[in-house]
């Protein structure tokens, strides 16, 4: 059977009634921005916490830093939102479990904090990078001016240290807005799934799956070639 490619499908008015069907696709990325940026802000706080737990002088905080890291890191991330989506209510006492359950757009809470956690694992280890990039003599003297640890690493290491990380930092983000693509699999109607089951709707999938990746190459793009220009302005 021969496949009848049909372009002008995305410009047919869509049966919501709010426009072109590739008005109502672009609709749905504000659902894969939302979740990308609630992510972004578990990872990033989340993540630096625990890479910076991996630096302290404490075999406890190393150890927990490091078995979170090895944990998230290394199992696959569509594994982990099924995990969270269909496994942890089970597992959970049974009236929290049902309520998890029944909580109003549970895939994109889900969603946000699948994300959220396997990409703090990365941020962690960048962070971790870029602080013992830090000349350890800075270190030593900070604390021979009478500086604690703690004032030390807030006031001397940790602001160098996210300089350098910046651009590492922000594009792990693309890398994370990207890995949203992945949400249809829990439900959630983001711009990816708008695009697939429209597509298988109306018969034309290949057009809507083409132009979500366009949209996806477009995104991305921008904000990398945005990242190489801020590299080149933090690099001192």
């Amino acid at each position: 059977m021969t496949y009848h490619w049909n372009w002008g499908v995305l410009f047919e008015p869509s049966p919501e009634g709010t426009g072109t069907y590739a008005d109502m696709l672009l609709s749905g990325l504000a659902w894969t921005v939302l979740t990308a940026l609630g992510s972004w802000a578990i990872a990033f706080g989340l993540g630096s916490v625990i890479g910076v737990m991996r630096t302290l002088p404490s075999r406890a905080a190393n150890a927990v830093g490091a078995a979170y890291v090895e944990l998230f890191r290394n199992v696959p991330l569509l594994v982990q939102m099924f995990l969270w989506y269909f496994v942890l209510p089970e597992v959970l006492p049974r009236a929290l479990g049902d309520s998890v359950k029944q909580m109003p757009d549970a895939p994109f809470y889900t969603a946000v904090v699948c994300l959220g956690f396997f990409t703090a694992s990365r941020v962690a280890e960048q962070v971790r990078a870029g602080i013992q990039a830090i000349p350890k003599g800075q270190m030593g003297a900070a604390q021979a001016l009478g500086m604690t640890y703690g004032q030390t690493m807030r006031l001397v290491i940790l602001p160098q240290a996210f300089r350098k990380m910046t651009p590492l930092l922000l594009q792990q983000s693309i890398i994370l807005f990207q890995d949203t693509s992945l949400v249809y699999t829990v439900g959630l109607m983001d711009f990816l799934n708008s695009a697939r089951s429209r597509g298988d709707i109306i018969g034309q999938a290949n057009e809507f799956l083409i132009f979500a990746g366009l949209v996806y190459f477009v995104v991305s793009f921008t904000a990398s070639f945005a990242v190489k220009r801020l590299q080149k302005r933090l690099t001192v």
